[in-house]
């Protein structure tokens, strides 16, 4: 204000330049912090980006659902009071095989929930090399010390047998637990029982058996999966419980699962832990919009299966119409090979050929060009390649694609 001042501005000048400020601050103040953003990292279940976005059936629903009165907790049979934790079981119990399921607000919790319920105050069998730590701090041994179970070490880092877990079973045994790897893989001199066998040993000594699959692979198929354990057939190879996100590889809500034998699922029900980490009408209905997809063999619907389902030259064609439109100003943009992930801590190490759009600025280093995507509104996400800024338009909704140009060319040698 002092320089407008100084420089001889009208008083006019200085009302409109207060007015400005004003409603620029308003608006910062007023803003929502949660907001859409475009990704196009090619990371396709992106913790950090929300992971997986939801349908258009998911969503519809959702609309439906929450803009109204539900039978959330209301039995239209009766005409009386009901139970949330009955819905979706039907569809998961469809989908997996499973005698009985239950939902709660995340996989963390879906463990949590399972180890306090079945093993509060008793031992817990894990191998050591499955004692894991994923994002956010998250630790097996930890959320077991809160479940009140207790850990009971078994086998090595990279070799664990069923022998070590026959050898550490005692009257104090309440579970032998499986945990799926996650951010990691252990390669060479390894071993690990299958569930099978792990199974036939709960069955021998009567120790039910729980597996942590963590990324919620439905079904299997895909070759970037082949080493995704599947939730139908792991409960066919003999566990007994199994816990799975709906938020990574199933591509709907943020939700955990656990499956698996009605008597123990009715025990999970039970706890009075149950009503602390319970899920919402909304997450409710994006689930079951979600799995009604995979019921009617309509899996494309769900995004994170579509874009796994994207072949290199597909995202190819898209991003060369994109570099087709950037053409003009300082931006300028070449198709280059590239690779993708799919990221939540499902199939870790595996990548998936893509096509990349290769950004380059005239007067933008790669750092400074990624910050001006990020700047966009709405935020363009990029990743850095090679010292380039580079889209993989696999984790662009189709949608999305006619706003791009337009985004971009907006994008100026300012910082």
């Amino acid at each position: 204000m002092r320089e407008a001042l100084a420089s001889g501005s009208t008083f006019d000048d200085l009302a409109a330049a207060i007015e400005s400020a004003a409603a620029s601050r308003l608006a910062r103040e007023s803003a929502f912090s949660l907001r859409p953003v475009i990704n196009a990292t090619g990371v396709i279940v992106h913790t950090n980006l929300g992971r997986a976005p939801l349908s258009a059936a998911a969503v519809a629903r959702v609309l439906d659902v929450a803009s109204g009165y539900s039978n959330l907790e209301y039995d239209l049979e009766a005409g009386a009071r009901g139970r949330r934790d009955v819905h979706a079981e039907r569809l998961i119990c469809r989908l997996t095989g499973a005698e009985a399921a239950c939902v709660v607000n995340n996989n963390a919790a879906a463990t949590l929930l399972t180890l306090a319920a079945l093993a509060a105050g008793r031992e817990v069998l894990v191998s050591r090399g499955e004692l894991v730590e994923i994002g956010g701090g998250f630790r097996v041994p930890d959320v077991m010390a809160q479940s009140g179970a207790m850990l009971r070490e078994v086998g090595t880092t990279n070799r664990t047998r069923v022998a070590d877990y026959a050898a550490a079973i005692n009257d104090r045994t309440a579970l032998i637990l499986r945990v799926h790897p996650s951010n990691f893989r252990i390669e060479g001199f390894t071993e690990r029982p299958s569930v099978e066998d792990l199974a036939a040993l709960g069955r021998r000594f009567g120790i039910p058996v729980v597996d942590d699959l963590g990324s919620g692979c439905l079904r299997g198929g895909h070759a970037a999966l082949r080493d995704e354990p599947a939730v139908g057939a792991t409960l066919a190879a003999g566990a007994d419980v199994v816990m799975f996100s709906a938020d990574k590889l199933l591509g709907g809500p943020q939700a955990g699962i656990m499956a698996g034998r009605a008597p123990l699922l009715d025990g999970i029900r039970r706890h009075p832990l149950m009503r602390a980490l319970r899920v919402d009408k909304m997450t409710y209905a994006a689930l079951e919009a979600t799995l009604q997809s995979y019921a009617a063999d309509h899996p494309a619907e769900v995004p994170v299966a579509g874009m796994l389902a994207l072949s290199a030259q597909e995202v190819g064609a898209r991003a060369t119409a994109l570099a087709e439109q950037l053409t003009t100003g300082s931006l300028r943009a070449v198709v280059v090979d590239g690779l993708s992930t799919i990221g939540g801590g499902s199939a870790p190490g595996v990548t998936l050929p893509t096509r990349l759009v290769r950004l380059h600025h005239g007067s933008l280093t790669a750092a400074q060009l990624e910050a001006q995507l990020r700047r966009l509104d709405p935020p363009v996400i990029a990743r850095i390649d090679d010292d380039h800024v580079v889209l993989d338009l696999r984790t662009v909704l189709p949608v999305q694609d006619d706003l791009l140009p337009g985004l971009l060319a907006t994008v100026s040698g300012n910082i």
